[in-house]
């Protein structure tokens, strides 16, 4: 079976979000923590894990990445017990029971976005729309050899995004990390 583990890709989670996961956390979309909010109120690095934000559960932190991972029943049930505590102790469940009973949700849906080979990177990007909170997910996996440009590096940092949900109508997009690192060199101190 496979779960979601946050990863930290850099270290830019440490000062976007309020609290940032551990790299390493297995991970739950985190949605159900914006449930009572009001995302027009959210200010700040509250917003940006309302926008970005994939839940650690032992932190109950964010991480902006998460990496589809191998997991067995033993930490799948782990996982769960971890997540009921969290809910309970943090959020305040009416008692175990239910707690469990949303954990086992949570770890579930965690379980279908981790319907992708291991390794492959999961984004989220959250939205306030009249009817709801919506999610969608993107994922982010290693560039196929022959596929880009190449660099003297050659495609260790060579990534294509794809919807999650395979909307054949959207154009595919490709985001080429050495490439955007390229361009951020020779810039000054100071620049923006």
């Amino acid at each position: 079976m496979k779960l979601l583990r946050t990863i930290r890709l850099d270290p830019s989670d440490g000062f976007v979000f309020a609290k940032a996961a551990e790299p390493g956390e297995w991970a739950v979309a985190g949605g159900f923590m914006f449930w009572d909010a009001d995302p027009a109120a959210l200010e700040g690095k509250e917003r940006v894990a309302f926008r970005s934000g994939i839940l650690g559960i032992d932190s109950f932190g964010w991480s902006t990445l998460a990496v589809v991972s191998e997991a067995t029943e033993a930490e799948r049930a782990a996982a769960v017990d971890a997540l009921a505590a969290r809910l309970l102790e943090v959020l305040g469940a009416p008692d175990l029971e239910a707690a469990r009973a949303a954990a086992e949700e949570e770890i579930a849906y965690a379980a279908e976005l981790a319907a992708h080979p291991v390794n492959t990177l999961v984004a989220v990007e959250r939205r306030a729309e009249e009817d709801g909170i919506t999610e969608r997910f993107r994922t982010l996996h290693a560039r196929t050899p022959g596929e880009g440009p190449s660099t003297r590096y050659g495609n260790v940092f060579g990534f294509v995004a794809s919807d999650a949900g395979g909307g054949a109508d959207e154009p595919a997009e490709r985001v080429d990390l050495v490439g955007l690192a390229g361009a951020t060199r020779g810039r000054g101190k100071g620049s923006r």
